[in-house]
């Protein structure tokens, strides 16, 4: 097996946790990698073997309008700060996995500035999709061309030109020459060519032993895009749904059933890059009605089939709300040393849970094995482990068949015998636990004695739906407003829309995601 099937992930967007400014200014360098190395103790520390981070590379704002794919963003750094960040990561045992926004650019990139000016003549014209002499735009340039999500600012590279494709390919070759990196988060992997897909994991397969593709894909069938011709590994937005959503509902059922959905459809769960949120939703404390449940969401985070991973600063329960205009709140800047200087049951938990998940391999490589479900109890096994989490406001006995012997509580200690083929033990109220059969290679475990505390999610106001929606409206011209609408529109026709549903139409705000979501309505 490889590095990344054992690694426990940590994510970061450096833009925001280092406090960069909104937009680029271009100017004089500013060496803010530097000061990520007290994190890179932090990762070690929780376990942590793999970094992904991004994006890095000079950008006019946000970091996903890319202007220069070999410069690192001068807001954060030079290369060499990104050289020197990499090696001491390879130091302390942390691979490092970077952003590659290779589906479309910035305005200011060098062959889109090549097509403003020479138009026609432009021998870049073929770079991107859909070039459009006859059309305009909100920039005035006198021609039209495709984009990602709507967004002119983003314009969409055309992965069928060999020119294109061979520009990426050295791309990475550079990457992984100059910066000596891992692998690679493809953005918007779900609107990529696959044969474009199918040149990079060629390539991956050249330029370095087990150098990881991981794809960004919200809906669809995975394993059209993990398996040996694309990708080794997509993100499981199913499951990051299911996390909250089944807790706030007190539905244990959504959870395993997402999971066995994945596994009756032959996809290999294992693969699958799991998170509880990341950089384009909201914060999983926002998402928790009651903040307790953090516990059970993230023992299953940990010991579910999937490539664990957390957010920066998630670790601390910090919080982050989706604003329908701008990331800001989920995308803050942190300070370390301030966080780790307060005791927090929330760190304690991810902690322990990282130690746990790094010595115990059947998390990683054991059968998963569904031994008891109900609304508010789950109990499974990965391998000779067993895990157990409770969603209700009340401890709750369990009862579960497995091999007689003795079995250990890793997370919160405890001991208890299975006889003549039963096992009972106690799950605590929105919390769980992980058990060890006794006489198992391990370490001891320092039982987590924080306590979460019970608190409630505030009230929101959730989104009405809309009365004069015009359906008849082409689904490709409408804006994210106008696409939620219509998809509340399209629910309520079908029948009674719940906050559930509301909710989540509300905080989809990304057009494409949206597109597919209408066009699935009969």
């Amino acid at each position: 097996m490889t590095w990344y099937d054992e690694a426990l992930f940590y994510h970061i967007y450096p833009l925001g946790l280092l406090g960069a400014e909104k937009q680029n200014p271009y100017g004089e360098v500013q060496h803010r990698l530097k000061n990520l190395k007290p994190w890179i103790a932090h990762l070690k520390d929780l376990g942590v073997g793999g970094l992904y981070i991004g994006p890095l590379f000079e950008s006019e704002g946000h970091g996903y309008e890319t202007t220069d794919y070999r410069r690192v963003d001068s807001r954060l750094g030079s290369n060499e700060d990104l050289k020197e960040f990499v090696r001491e990561c390879h130091e302390n045992g942390i691979r490092v996995v970077l952003d590659g926004v290779f589906n479309h650019t910035g305005r200011n990139f060098f062959a889109f500035r090549d097509l403003k000016e020479n138009r026609e003549n432009s021998r870049y014209r073929d770079w991107y999709c859909n070039v459009n002499f006859r059309g305009n735009n909100e920039y005035n340039d006198g021609f039209s061309y495709d984009n990602w999500g709507g967004y002119n600012l983003l314009v969409k590279l055309n992965q069928k030109n060999p020119e294109v494709v061979n520009y990426i390919l050295d791309t990475i070759r550079f990457w992984v020459s100059e910066f000596d990196i891992d692998g690679i988060r493809l953005d918007t992997a779900d609107v990529l060519d696959f044969d474009f897909m199918r040149a990079m994991r060629s390539l991956a397969d050249e330029v370095k032993p087990d150098f990881w593709l991981m794809g960004e894909v919200i809906h669809g069938e995975y394993q059209r895009w993990v398996n040996p011709s694309t990708l080794h590994s997509v993100t499981d937005y199913p499951l990051h749904k299911a996390l909250y959503s089944g807790h706030n509902d007190h539905n244990y059922f959504e959870i395993a059933h997402t999971l066995n959905r994945f596994m009756q459809n032959g996809i290999d769960c294992t693969k699958l890059y799991s998170f509880a949120d990341n950089h384009d939703v909201e914060r999983i404390y926002n998402k928790l009605n009651d903040k307790r449940c953090w516990e059970p969401v993230h023992i299953l985070l940990f010991c579910l089939p999937g490539i664990p991973s957390i957010y920066y600063g998630s670790e601390f329960a910090v919080e982050g709300k989706k604003e329908r205009w701008s990331d800001d709140s989920i995308r803050p800047a942190l300070d370390l040393d301030e966080l780790l200087s307060k005791e927090n049951p929330y760190y304690e938990v991810v902690k322990a849970l990282g130690k746990i998940y790094r010595n115990e391999k059947a998390l990683v490589y054991g059968e998963y094995r569904q031994l008891h479900l109900t609304t508010g109890q789950y109990i499974f096994a990965r391998g000779d482990v067993m895990i157990g989490v409770n969603n209700a406001d009340q401890e709750a006995a369990a009862e579960v068949r497995c091999p007689d012997g003795v079995y250990h509580g890793a997370l919160h200690g405890g001991t208890y015998r299975a006889e003549n083929g039963v096992l009972h033990f106690n799950l605590p109220a929105c919390g769980g636990e992980i058990l060890i059969p006794e006489g198992k290679s391990r370490p001891e475990y320092k039982p987590v004695k924080a306590v979460i505390k019970k608190e409630m999610k505030k009230e929101e106001k959730l989104p009405e739906i809309p009365k004069d929606v015009n359906l008849s409206k082409p689904y490709e011209e409408m804006s994210v407003p106008e696409l939620q609408a219509a998809i509340l529109a399209k629910m309520a026709a079908n029948g009674p829309v719940t906050d559930r549903k509301k909710q989540d139409v509300a905080e989809n705000v990304y057009r494409d995601s949206l597109l597919n979501w209408v066009r699935s309505f009969r």
